[in-house]
C-alpha cells in the first residue's frame, strides 16, 4: 500500500537542491582528500541544510529531505573515487591536466555503475543481515528529529565560517604557518620529529571518525616517524648509497622527510595491500551471498509491493551495466589500441566491479562510509589488474600501468558509491522512503559531482601542485592515495618499488590484523582497523596529529555526556559537535578550492599575503587552533547543559 508522500520524494526543488549541495561538497572533499587522503560522509549535513532550506520554500516532508540527503551524498563518494586514483594519471605523466572527457567518464560511469551494483545488494545487507549502517542510522535520526533544525544549521554555519577565515588567514593572508614542526638529530644518525597541521577541517574530521580511529592513525604515524625513519637513518642508510647522498647536509626535517617519501611510506603501501587482501578473504561469506542475490533477479518492482521495498526492475539494471560498460570498453581501447585488451580489461572491471562494490557495501554496513577502506580496496584491484596485463602486455609496456589505473579509477568509484547507495537505503527504510526513488537520484547526483570533478583538479593542480609544488611558496596537495596507486601500477612494471619496505609493511599489517582478531574475539568495544594504521604510516605526521586530537576531544565530550547523563545516548547528544564537524571540513576546503583562483589567475602563490611586519608568527595559529578545539569541546557538550 502506497504512503501519501511517496510521490512527493523526488520533488524538482528536492533534485536541484540536491545537487547545489552536491556540487559544493564533491569540491570540498576533493580538496580534504588530495589534502589529507581522507573523505566524510556529507549526508548528516546535507540533511540539515534540507530541512532550513525547504522549511523556508514552504510544506516539506521527512521523505523529501531525504532525497536530498541522499543526492547530495553522492559529492563525497565520487570525490573519493575520483581523488583516490585519477591523479595517478597525472603523477604518472601520462596527463599534464585533467581532460574534461575522460574524468566525466571515469567518474560518472563508474559511480552509475555503483549505483546498478548495489540495488541486488540492499535486501541481503540491509534487511536479511540487518548491518548497522551507522552514518544512515544517524541521517535518518536527525530527519526524524528535525522539527527544529535551526541550532543545527547555526552550529554547521558558524563552524563553516569560522574555518573559512581560519584558512583565508593562514593559506592567504600568511598570518601563520599552516604547519607547526620541530626537528633535530639524536646523537650521530638519531632524527627526533614532531609535527601538527593547523587546520580546523583535521580537528573535526578526528572528531567524526572519533578516538579509536584517531589513535591508530597516529600510531602509525608514530611507527613511521619515530620508529623506521630513525632506525633506517642509524642502520640502514649505508646500504643506500644513492639515498646517502641525497641526504647529506640536509636539516634533519628535510632528511626526514627524504626518507620518509623514497623508502618509509612505502611500508604503508604493503599494509594497505595486506589490509585491502584481508578485507576480501574476512568478507567472503557475505560477498558470495551479495553475488548470490544479484543473481537472482529479485522482481523488486512486482505489482502489490510496497512501495518501501521497491527498487529499480532488475531488467532495467542488466541493460544499465551494458549500456554503462560499452563507452568504458571504447575508452579502454582508446589507450591501449587492443580490442582483446580492451575487453580483457573491461571484464575485469566489471567482474571486479561487482565484487568490491558488495565488500564496500558491507564495509559500510559495519564501520560507515567515512570508514570504509575503500583505498585498501582499489589497492587490491590495480595490484590484480596489473598482473593480468603484465603477463598481457610485459613488463616493458609504457601503458599498462595506466590501464591498471583506469581499471582502479572506476571500480574505486563504483565502490565508493556502492557503500554510499547502502547507507542511504538504510536511512531511507528507517523514514520509508522509496528505494527506487532515492537510486535514481544518487545516479543524478554522481553525475553532477562527476561532472565538476575536473575543472576542481585542474584548478588545485595548477594553484597548488600535485604531488610536487605548482610554484614557490605554496604546499603541493599530497594526494596519498593516487601516490600509492601510482607508486603500485609503475612498480608492478618494473620501474621498482622498494619492494623490502613493502614486505616490512605486509608484516607489520599481518601483526595488526592478529591483534585486531584478537580483539574481535575477546568482545572488545575498541578495534585495530589495518587501514588506519596503514594511512597514518603512509601519512606526513603533521596531518595524523590533529586527526588524533579531533578524536581526543570526541572522547572527552563523551565521558562528559556519560558523567552527566548516565544512561542517555552520548551519539545523540553529541551531535551538534558532529554537525560543527562537519561545518569545520566544508568552510576550510571550500574556501581552499576558492583561494586557488586568484592564486592560479595572478600566477603568483603570495597574492593575497600581507606584509610580512603583520604577520604574527606561528605562535598564533598554534593559539587559534587551540581555541577552535575548544569551541568544538564546547558545542559538542552544548545538549549536557541546556
Amino acid at each position: 500500500m502506497s504512503s501519501p508522500d511517496a510521490a512527493r520524494q523526488l520533488t524538482v526543488r528536492a533534485i536541484l537542491l540536491s545537487l547545489v549541495l552536491t556540487v559544493l561538497l564533491a569540491a570540498a572533499n576533493a580538496y580534504l582528500g588530495l589534502f589529507a587522503g581522507l573523505t566524510v560522509a556529507t549526508a548528516i549535513p546535507a540533511a540539515v541544510i534540507s530541512m532550513g532550506v525547504l522549511r523556508l520554500l514552504g510544506r516539506s516532508n521527512i521523505l523529501e529531505n531525504n532525497i536530498v540527503a541522499t543526492g547530495a551524498s553522492a559529492g563525497s563518494a565520487i570525490a573519493a573515487g575520483t581523488i583516490f586514483t585519477i591523479p595517478a594519471l597525472v603523477l604518472m605523466g601520462h596527463w599534464t591536466r585533467f581532460e574534461y572527457g575522460w574524468v566525466i567518464a571515469i567518474a560518472g560511469l563508474g559511480g552509475l555503475l555503483g549505483v546498478l551494483f548495489s540495488v541486488p545488494l540492499r535486501r541481503t545487507l540491509i534487511i536479511e543481515q540487518k548491518l548497522q549502517f551507522p552514518e544512515g542510522v544517524a541521517t535518518a535520526e536527525v530527519l526524524k528529529v528535525g522539527e527544529d533544525p535551526g541550532r543545527g544549521l547555526k552550529a554547521l554555519a558558524s563552524a563553516a565560517g569560522a574555518a573559512a577565515l581560519f584558512k583565508l588567514a593562514l593559506s592567504g593572508f600568511k598570518l601563520s604557518p599552516e604547519a607547526f614542526t620541530a626537528a633535530r638529530f639524536l646523537g650521530d644518525r638519531g632524527i627526533g620529529f614532531f609535527g601538527i597541521n593547523l587546520s580546523p577541517a583535521l580537528l573535526g574530521v578526528g572528531f567524526i571518525v572519533g578516538f579509536n580511529i584517531g589513535c591508530l592513525m597516529l600510531s602509525g604515524g608514530a611507527l613511521s616517524w619515530w620508529v623506521f625513519i630513525p632506525f633506517y637513518n642509524a642502520f640502514l642508510m649505508d646500504g643506500n648509497p644513492e639515498l646517502a647522498a641525497l641526504v647529506s647536509g640536509l636539516s634533519a626535517e628535510d632528511t626526514a622527510y627524504t626518507i620518509w617519501s623514497r623508502q618509509i611510506r612505502y611500508i604503508g603501501v604493503g599494509a594497505m595491500l595486506i589490509g585491502g587482501l584481508w578485507s576480501l578473504w574476512s568478507l567472503r561469506k557475505s560477498l558470495f551471498s551479495g553475488v548470490r542475490t544479484g543473481l537472482a533477479l529479485r522482481g523488486a518492482s512486482a505489482a502489490g509491493v510496497p512501495h518501501t521495498e521497491r527498487d529499480l526492475p532488475m531488467g532495467a539494471i542488466l541493460t544499465g551495466i551494458v549500456l554503462f560498460v560499452l563507452p568504458l570498453f571504447a575508452l579502454y581501447y582508446a589507450v591501449v589500441d587492443s580490442l582483446g585488451i580492451a575487453f580483457t580489461m573491461a571484464i575485469i572491471m566489471v567482474i571486479a566491479g561487482f565484487v568490491f562494490s558488495s565488500v564496500s557495501g558491507y564495509m559500510a554496513g559495519l564501520v560507515g562510509s567515512s570508514n570504509n577502506p575503500v583505498s585498501g580496496i582499489t589497492i587490491s584491484t590495480i595490484l590484480f589488474a596489473s598482473l593480468i596485463l603484465l603477463a598481457i602486455m610485459g613488463s616493458g609496456s609504457t601503458v599498462g600501468p595506466v590501464a591498471a589505473v583506469m581499471i582502479g579509477a572506476v571500480i574505486c568509484n563504483a565502490a565508493a558509491i556502492a557503500g554510499d547507495n547502502l547507507q542511504d537505503l538504510k536511512a531511507g527504510q528507517l523514514v520509508g522512503a522509496t528505494p527506487w526513488r532515492q537510486q535514481v537520484m544518487l545516479g543524478i547526483g554522481a553525475l553532477a559531482s562527476a561532472a565538476v570533478m575536473a575543472p576542481v583538479l585542474n584548478l588545485l593542480l595548477e594553484a597548488y601542485g600535485i604531488g610536487t609544488p605548482a610554484r614557490e611558496g605554496v604546499n603541493a596537495l599530497a594526494a596519498p592515495q593516487a601516490t600509492l596507486m601510482a607508486s603500485v601500477a609503475s612498480g608492478i612494471f618494473g620501474s621498482g618499488l622498494p619492494w623490502n619496505m613493502v614486505a616490512t609493511g605486509a608484516v607489520v599489517g599481518a601483526i595488526v590484523i592478529t591483534v585486531d582478531e584478537y580483539l574481535r574475539r575477546s568482545g572488545k568495544s575498541w578495534r585495530a582497523p589495518v587501514l588506519a594504521v596503514a594511512v597514518g604510516i603512509y601519512l606526513p605526521l603533521e596531518l595524523s596529529t590533529p586527526i588524533f586530537v579531533g578524536g581526543l576531544i570526541a572522547e572527552l565530550a563523551t565521558r562528559w555526556h556519560r558523567r552527566r547523563n548516565p544512561g542517555g545516548d552520548t551519539e545523540k547528544l553529541k551531535q551538534m559537535g558532529l554537525l560543527f564537524s562537519a561545518g569545520l571540513i566544508a568552510g576550510e576546503a571550500i574556501i581552499g578550492v576558492l583561494i586557488a583562483i586568484p592564486i592560479v589567475a595572478s600566477g603568483d602563490a603570495n597574492v593575497l599575503a600581507l606584509r610580512e611586519s603583520l604577520q604574527p608568527g606561528k605562535w598564533a595559529g598554534i593559539v587559534a587552533l587551540a581555541f577552535m578545539g575548544w569551541w568544538l569541546h564546547r558545542v559538542a557538550t552544548q545538549r549536557g547543559r541546556d
